[in-house]
């Protein structure tokens, strides 16, 4: 459900979107991911290393999933209450992140 918000989301703001299970060959301007994910370490680790800018969200309530956000050194940690509220503003930071 979240995967097909966040595309009909980043699109109404004017961005390209597309849903992946692995990092993509090509480039990507930032990547979305969840906290909860069993492989999100790993993920990071790749799109990081690619030069994406990571957003990756959990719950506020979900502490320990935050806390592993910061400790895989994420480029954006954000709330689900975040994301749905601030997504623009987020994609902004990417998009002037990708530039420097």
């Amino acid at each position: 459900m979240w995967s097909s918000r966040f595309v009909n989301t980043v699109r109404g703001f004017g961005h390209e979107a597309v849903v992946v299970s692995e990092v993509p060959e090509g480039s990507a301007d930032a990547a979305i991911v969840n906290l909860g994910d069993p492989n999100v370490g790993t993920l990071v680790a790749e799109l990081t290393a690619k030069g994406i800018y990571t957003i990756a969200h959990a719950g506020h309530k979900e502490k320990d999933l935050l806390e592993l956000g910061r400790e895989i050194q994420v480029s954006r940690l954000a709330t689900n209450s975040e994301i749905t509220n601030k997504l623009p503003q987020m994609l902004d930071e990417a998009s002037v992140a990708q530039k420097s």
